[in-house]
């Protein structure tokens, strides 16, 4: 019985993991296509505008 609960928690710690893992990429992918992307520096937004059309994203 008590092998059980500790492979419940487990699962449940994995599945905590993979979310937060989730979460975080789609930040970085917010910030790279929202702020990189708008960015007044012009080696930076060309480089994310190389990105973005390299993906078929639109951005014109």
């Amino acid at each position: 019985m008590q092998q059980s609960q500790s492979a419940r928690l487990s699962a449940i710690a994995v599945d905590s993991n993979v979310i937060a893992q989730a979460v975080l990429a789609m930040a970085l992918g917010l910030f790279i296509v929202g702020v990189v992307g708008f960015s007044h520096i012009s080696a930076v937004h060309n480089a994310a505008h190389d990105v973005r059309h390299a993906n078929a994203f639109p951005c014109h």
